[in-house]
């Protein structure tokens, strides 16, 4: 078996915590530094996928907003991209600059370079600062960060996930729009602060890898006119 090459780092933000880019032949994996699991795997990508399947399906608008926090290894938003039309825009807000460095790089072809796609806008930025910054700009949200709100109780989760980020999220959300969360684990009371948030809620367990593998969770809300 082939080993694993280290390709960089990358600090986060406000956190102690490393992210590491390796890659072993084709296949890619961002981990967090002193973890041996996979953050990221470019072999499981089917809920990521999902993830915008479920959001963007059927939304309705001839020309919609979208902002997709978390920009991963692409494969939400190459999703999304596939499913939105020609006049859509897409907003992806990626806290961590080597992120986007790498899928402009290594990265790039795994999920098809859907950063090439002129529908796209990357803000190197917090999603919660987006969307504080764009009061009904959004058609759809869809957050991939932090592995879900499992952590939510915790005060650096709460700005994200819990009521004053649910709040921030559907502020942000055209009338009838939609807001959808991955997490890496079923939380169930993260359904009922969402309904608590005014969100209709429907909770989905797609499997990690197309069709097989382990399930995660998405979550999607939309929000009454």
């Amino acid at each position: 078996m082939k080993p694993w090459i280290h390709l960089g780092s990358a600090p986060v933000p406000g956190s102690p915590d490393e992210l590491q880019l390796w890659q072993r032949d084709t296949e890619f994996s961002i981990r967090v530094r002193g973890t041996p699991y996979d953050l990221m795997n470019s072999r499981q990508h089917g809920s990521e996928e999902a993830l915008a399947d479920l959001a963007l399906t059927g939304l309705g608008a001839a020309a919609p907003r979208v902002l997709i926090g978390g920009l991963g290894m692409g494969f939400t938003l190459a999703a999304a991209l596939r499913t939105l039309p020609g006049a859509a825009q897409v907003t992806v807000a990626e806290l961590v600059p080597e992120v986007v460095t790498w899928n402009h790089g290594p990265l790039g072809a795994v999920a098809g370079h859907p950063l090439r796609d002129p529908r796209v806008t990357v803000a190197v930025a917090d999603v919660g600062e987006v969307m504080r910054a764009h009061p009904a700009g959004f058609d759809a949200i869809l957050l991939d960060v932090d592995n879900g709100p499992e952590g939510m109780t915790r005060a650096a989760n709460d700005a994200l996930y819990g009521p004053r980020g649910l709040a921030t999220a559907r502020a942000a959300l055209r009338p009838g729009g939609v807001l959808a969360v991955w997490s890496v684990e079923h939380v169930p009371r993260f359904t009922d602060a969402l309904t608590r948030a005014g969100f209709t809620t429907q909770v989905h367990h797609p499997r990690a890898r197309q069709g097989r593998g382990g399930k995660h969770t998405v979550w999607t809300g939309r929000k009454g006119g």
